[in-house]
Order: C-alpha cells, then sequence, then structure tokens
C-alpha cells in the first residue's frame, strides 16, 4: 500500500500543479469553450486540462516504474506501454475533437484504433465468471470485438456525463477510488496475481481527479473536454479489463452474487445509465446517436430546479452510494447488510424531489437556483474570460441567452 500511496500522492500533486501552466498555455493558443445554446459557463473556458491530465499520469507511471513494489508490472510486460501508448492515441483523437469537430463515425474510428493498442499489447480481458452460471472463457477471435466495445462504451460513457463543472472529474474519482480497493482486495485474497496492473491505474486515474477538481469545480477555471473524458475512460476501461476479466474464483460467501466484471456497472452506473438513457431518447426522437442535446441526467436535476453545484453533488452521492453497494461486502464478511445503502438513497431520492430551494418558473425554464449558482460563478471565470481576451486580441464572447 506504500507504493501505491505514493502513486496516488504524486499524480494528485502533479495535476494540481500542471493545471496552472496548461491554463495559461490553453489561453495563449485560443484553446477555449466559448459559450454555445448547451453551455451552462457564460463565459469562456480553458479546454486544455486533458493535456495536464495526459502529463501526470505520465509523470505517475514513470515514478511507479521506478518502485521496488511494482517491479514485476514493469519487468516482463507490454502492459504497461500499451495502457500509456493507448491513453495517447485516446487523447489525441479528443483533443482533435475539441480543436475541430470531427464527425462521429470518424470519433468512434478512433477510439478502436485506441483500444486495439490495448489488444495488441495483451491489455484485454481472457474470461468472466457469471453469477450462478460459471466461468466463461473467451475465444481468442472475439477479444478484439469485445476490448472495442468495452473501451468505446466506458469513454463515451465519461464523456456524455461530463456536461457540468467537476461532474466528470468527481465521479470517476469516487469510481476509480472504489475500484482501487476492490481490486486491490482481490489481490490480498489470492483471486488475483500481485502483477496485475488494474490497481494501479485505478490509483493514478483517482489521484489525476483529485488534482484537476480544485481547478474543474464550480466556478471552473479550466475544462478537461473531450481529451480529457476519453483519456479517463480508455483509462477505467483497461483498469477493469484487467481485473474483471481476470478473475475467475473468488473465495468467500461475500462474492457469492457479485462478478468482478460486472463491478463497473455498478461503481460507473451514473454515466452507464446516462448513456444507455441517451441512446434510447435518441434512438426514439429518430435522431442520431451521437446528436447533442440537453436531456442529459445533469441537465434534467438542474431543470428540476437544483443549480449546478447541487447538481453534481447529487449525481456525486449517486456514484458514492453504488460504489459503497459493492465496497461493503468486500470488507464486511457479511454481504447482507445493504439497508445503510438503501437509506442513503431514499435520502438522496428525496433531497432530489423535495429540497425547499426547488422552484418552477415554468415548463423547460431555468430555475432560481440555477440562476443564483451562475451569478455566483461569474467573478470566478471573468478571469478566464479576460486572460483569453488579451491572448486572442478579443473582447470576451456575448454571453449566452438564458
Amino acid at each position: 500500500m506504500v507504493g501505491y500511496a505514493v502513486v496516488f500522492a504524486i499524480a494528485t500533486i502533479s495535476t494540481y500543479l500542471l493545471m496552472f501552466p496548461v491554463r495559461r498555455l490553453s489561453l495563449r493558443m485560443d484553446v477555449v469553450d466559448y459559450p454555445n445554446e448547451r453551455s451552462v459557463h457564460r463565459f469562456p473556458i480553458p479546454l486544455g486540462g486533458g493535456a495536464g491530465m495526459l502529463l501526470a499520469f505520465l509523470v505517475a507511471v514513470i515514478v511507479a516504474s521506478r518502485l521496488g513494489s511494482f517491479h514485476d508490472i514493469f519487468s516482463h510486460s507490454t502492459e504497461p506501454l500499451g495502457v500509456v501508448l493507448g491513453a495517447s492515441a485516446m487523447f489525441g483523437i479528443g483533443m482533435l475533437d475539441d480543436l475541430r469537430p470531427v464527425s462521429a463515425p470518424a470519433k468512434m474510428a478512433g477510439q478502436v484504433v485506441a483500444s486495439s493498442i490495448l489488444y495488441f499489447s495483451g491489455v484485454t480481458m481472457f474470461f468472466f465468471k457469471i453469477p450462478f452460471a460459471g466461468v466463461v472463457v473467451l475465444s481468442p477471435s472475439w477479444l478484439p470485438l469485445l476490448t472495442a466495445l468495452w473501451v468505446v462504451g466506458i469513454a463515451n460513457a465519461v464523456n456524455f456525463i461530463d456536461g457540468l463543472d467537476g461532474l466528470a472529474a468527481g465521479i470517476m474519482a469516487i469510481a476509480s477510488g472504489a475500484f482501487f480497493f476492490y481490486s486491490n482486495k482481490l489481490i490480498d485474497l489470492g483471486a488475483l496475481p500481485k502483477d496485475n496492473i488494474g490497481p494501479l491505474i485505478a490509483v493514478i486515474v483517482c489521484g489525476v481527479c483529485l488534482g484537476f477538481l480544485p481547478h474543474n469545480f464550480n466556478p471552473a477555471k479550466i475544462m478537461m473536454g473531450d481529451a480529457g473524458a476519453m483519456f479517463l475512460g480508455l483509462l477505467m476501461a483497461a483498469s477493469t479489463m484487467v481485473v474483471g476479466g481476470r478473475t475467475s474464483e473468488v473465495p468467500g460467501e461475500t462474492y457469492f452474487f457479485f462478478a468482478p466484471l460486472f463491478i463497473p456497472f455498478f461503481i460507473l452506473g451514473v454515466p452507464m445509465f446516462d448513456t444507455v438513457f441517451a441512446i434510447i431518447r435518441r434512438t426514439a426522437k429518430r435522431s442520431g446517436i451521437a446528436s447533442a442535446d440537453k436531456d442529459h441526467l445533469h441537465h434534467r436535476l438542474v431543470r428540476l430546479g437544483h443549480g449546478p453545484r447541487r447538481s453534481v453533488v447529487i449525481l456525486w452521492a449517486w456514484t458514492a452510494i453504488l460504489s459503497g453497494f459493492v465496497l461493503y461486502p468486500v470488507f464486511s464478511h457479511k454481504g447482507n447488510e445493504f439497508l445503510p445503502f438503501a437509506v442513503a438513497a431514499l435520502v438522496v431520492v428525496l433531497y432530489t424531489l423535495f429540497h425547499p430551494g426547488i422552484r418552477h418558473f415554468g415548463k423547460g425554464s431555468d430555475s432560481e437556483s440555477d440562476f443564483d449558482d451562475d451569478l455566483d460563478g461569474v467573478a470566478g471565470v471573468a478571469g478566464a474570460a479576460g486572460g483569453c481576451a488579451s491572448s486572442t486580441g478579443q473582447g470576451p464572447t456575448k454571453p449566452a441567452s438564458p
């Protein structure tokens, strides 16, 4: 655990410090997200946070490779290099889309290329356990397709949920932290070999997200963009594949119901549900699956009357509840006392639906709490707008109409 703690601290501190020069460089190069009809923010915000995340990830990996506790992971395996190359490729695809919009088929093709890098370097699943059904050994001919589906699915889920300041970073911090403790427990139980790279990736993702949050929580000073969201999605896909897809037998009654490959569907429940719901919604409307809209979970919470900050905290709470639901049987050795999580879920539901601050001004209109939160964020983002104006020679973009 000492080695993991060191790498976590390096990832957190590196991300936090790197965001300062990355933000200035983004402004100078005009890598900025300007307000539009779908934006929540009303002033330009730097869009290069993903670059700082990638750099911090590389620093953390280099430090880990020099630590004796991770010698087995880096000495005789191509997986670390594959994760680095795949993450870099996914970042490049996202950054290209941030700079100049890329068509959905082209973006999908790039995501498949990034997943192929993982597959050819050995970062994939080999078998998985289905509750009450046994172990399914995967045919080598199916591995490329399953790897691509897993990576594309999680990468786009994270990208879809990145719609409010701090939302994606907070959810990924909670989810990756929970998955680290889960996968590390599997190693302690002997169900996973010590040279498995999954826990290391998860703890680095957690550190990167926590280091990014002070810069990204409302009012955001910098955004991760598609580059950062898809980058985080690939890392979580890699971590979950090499843990869930390589654990066949888990000792103890507490694992009777849970299969390791299904754990990501709990800890990443918020972005995955949002993605599935978006596909169903857009299919019903006969619009393209990649067509942007304002009907994601966070948009609905804002329209319900919660401001951006409160909407983010509510979705964080749901991620924490789902993650706790997974972790409880890992450490309790009982596995049947889920009442605290049921109570917590009920509290969040009641808070979401009946918070005293919820007021409606008409169907589809902004709420007073939303407007108040936007006003709170003006002072913080005005600095970014001014920096952008000085670097581009233009004044701040006119705020989007409410």
